[in-house]
């Protein structure tokens, strides 16, 4: 085959899988966003803003407690009283930021930062969030080695 003919092919060819991309696929891309296909009605709010409210302060103590039964027992913690930030990602999903004061066995003090996401999984009852098994920890950050 002539080399200017597959070049020419090659271009035609891109040129036609980008009018298809444009004319046929997008516009069903941005149907589908449009539509109420994602769309999760929940009575807890997302906030782009840190926040304190009872969730976040519950999220918070459960974060702690979670932190202190998984870490190494070479060390001790102590934990801050308020966490440094809380942010509410909706849908009763929290991401805790906080400071935690360690003690290694051998006299070391020293304080990290962790941050943490938890959910709340009684979405039906929140009444019920003061118990530690109605939440999932989905990650805590900023601990390890520890």
């Amino acid at each position: 085959m002539n080399p200017t003919l597959k070049i020419l092919l090659f271009i035609v060819s891109l040129i036609a899988l980008l009018l298809f991309q444009a004319k046929a696929v997008m516009p069903l891309v941005y149907d589908v966003i449009s539509s109420d296909i994602f769309l999760k009605n929940s009575p807890d709010e997302a906030d782009r803003m840190t926040v304190s409210t009872d969730m976040t302060n519950i999220a918070f103590q459960h974060c702690n407690t979670y932190i202190s039964d998984d870490i190494d027992s070479d060390f001790s913690v102590s934990f801050v009283e308020k966490p440094t930030n809380a942010w509410t990602m909706g849908d009763y999903q929290y991401i805790v930021n906080a400071d935690i004061d360690i003690k290694s066995t051998d006299g070391q003090n020293f304080t990290r930062s962790y941050v943490c996401r938890i959910e709340y999984n009684e979405k039906d009852d929140p009444s019920q969030s003061a118990e530690f098994k109605n939440w999932s920890i989905n990650g805590v950050s900023g601990l390890d080695n520890l």
